[in-house]
């Protein structure tokens, strides 16, 4: 999938997740925080190739990339496995707290939007056809649904006018039928 559509994904998916797990109360600093890190983390998987948006944040960003994606193994290995999510997950438990005030910031919540984003990123290249080596260091591919054919094709026309719509709908519909729920959400933003 394109990176728009990673983000679609991890929106709605954040979206999701506030509609049936609402936080108690929340900052304003974690709300901003937690919808830019889910945006990052769906990103993440994708920081195996030299051209990811998030390399261009960075100084000197694509030429960091060109030299750390070697790390990853290659594109779509342990950066789209299960193993890869338990590695990021550990490093930012830990790295969370060092970075941000937990005053102001909750990074429990913080963590938990991160990690949607990752996963909405895994999900949404199992709908293509070259799938995801969700079980790495194991060479299988997974991808739904199981038949490769009736999966999609990266950046071709049924994700740019059929998935992306789709998501952006679903994300409006979850807004809409939990509006209740986001209204209170808000409400009860402290500062």
């Amino acid at each position: 999938m394109t990176a728009r559509t990673h983000d679609m994904f991890a929106f709605g998916s954040l979206l999701t997740a506030a509609a049936f797990f609402p936080p108690a109360a929340i900052t304003l600093p974690t709300l901003i925080t937690s919808i830019v890190g889910n945006i990052v983390g769906a990103l993440f998987p994708d920081m195996d190739q030299a051209s990811n948006r998030l390399w261009d944040l960075l100084p000197a960003g694509n030429a960091v990339g060109k030299v750390f994606r070697h790390l990853f193994l290659g594109h779509r290995t342990i950066s789209h496995s299960l193993l890869g999510g338990y590695l990021l997950y550990r490093f930012l438990e830990w790295g969370l707290p060092k970075v941000f005030n937990p005053e102001s910031v909750d990074v429990h919540i913080l963590l938990a939007s991160i990690m949607i984003g990752f996963a909405s990123h895994l999900f949404a290249d199992g709908l293509t056809k070259e799938g995801i080596p969700l079980f790495f260091p194991f060479k299988i591919k997974v991808g739904v649904p199981p038949l490769r054919f009736l999966r999609v094709t990266t950046g071709s026309a049924v994700e740019n006018w059929i998935v992306l719509p789709l998501t952006f709908l679903y994300s409006g519909i979850i807004v809409h039928q939990y509006k209740d729920i986001f209204v209170t959400i808000l409400r009860n933003i402290r500062a």
